[in-house]
Formats: structure tokens, sequence, C-alpha cells
């Protein structure tokens, strides 16, 4: 049992350290698209309703793979005025209480919503509702439900990893 929590929270994160690294991929091409819609809105005075589309398909691509990524590097927004003081012992408490009370339901609650947002695209067949938009919404709408998915994962194996930051120290060692 032991040999298999070392080894879920591992591979939880080399998923996540993948799906962040593929997201980052598609920055350049998110960077490209928008330079070339400005070009041609300011330049040309064209405006390309497709373009706009693939923008918003792009930085959702981008921010929906990096979830997990940056939740396991710590990229995230913490109040570190107090934990930078704390202990391991304090910090995996603090970590374990945020998981389960706020990071864990707050993702359930996210994947809940957009699978069914999702099932529902897929079922009318959900695409831009302008003439020349792009077509398959619903896999923008699948990226939500993917991208919360990995942040979960993530949440456990850092969950897992807290938890085993606890029963290696002293018992009842907050300070």
């Amino acid at each position: 049992m032991n040999r298999f929590l070392d080894w879920l929270p591992r591979s939880i994160e080399r998923v996540t350290e993948a799906a962040g690294i593929i997201g980052a991929l598609f920055l350049p091409l998110l960077i490209l698209v928008v330079v070339g819609n400005v070009v041609l809105r300011y330049g040309f005075g064209l405006g390309l309703v497709e373009l706009e589309e693939l923008q918003w398909h792009l930085n959702a691509v981008t921010i929906m793979l990096c979830l997990g990524y940056a939740y396991r590097h710590d990229a995230h927004v913490r109040v570190d005025v107090l934990r930078d003081e704390w202990s391991a012992t304090r910090k995996a408490w603090v970590e374990v209480i945020g998981i389960l009370l706020l990071l864990l339901p707050f993702t359930i609650g996210i994947m809940w919503f957009s699978w069914n947002s999702f099932a529902y695209s897929w079922k009318i067949g959900e695409g831009s509702p302008m003439p020349s938009g792009l077509p398959a919404r619903y896999l923008v709408r699948l990226l939500l439900f993917s991208g919360f998915a990995l942040l979960a994962a993530q949440a456990l194996a850092s969950l897992l990893q807290a938890i085993q930051i606890i029963r290696s120290d002293a018992p009842g060692d907050l300070n």
C-alpha cells in the first residue's frame, strides 16, 4: 500500500506536467493569432470572426491544460506572509484542510456542471453562432471539464503527499 501511495502522486504529477507543457506550447500559436488579428483589423480594416474565436479556443487550451501544472509548481495565488515561517507539518495540515474543504469540492462542482454543459453541447452539435465561426464548440466545453479534472487529480496527489509529510513527522507537531 505504501508503494502505491508513493507511485500514485508521481504518476499524477507526470500527467499534469505533460499537460502543462503541451498547454504552454500553444502560447506561441496564440500570440501569432492575436498579432495577426490585430494587424488585419487595424492595419487593413479586416476583422475575422474565425481568428477571434480561434484566440478564445487557444486561450482555453492553454489555461485549462496548465491548471494542474500551476498547482503542482505552487505557481498560484497563496498568502505566504505567515506560511513562510511555518514548519513542514503545519504547511501540510493547512494543505490537507484547504484541499478537502475548498479545492476538491470546487473542482468537483465545476467538473459536474461542465460535463453537463459538454454533454448538451455535444448532443446538439453546438458550433459558433456566427455563420463563419468555428465548428465543434463542444470541444472547448470538454476542455473545461478536462482542465478541472487535471486540477482535481493534482490536488489528490498533493493531498497524499501532505498526508505523508504529516505521518512522517512527530505526532501533534504543528510548530
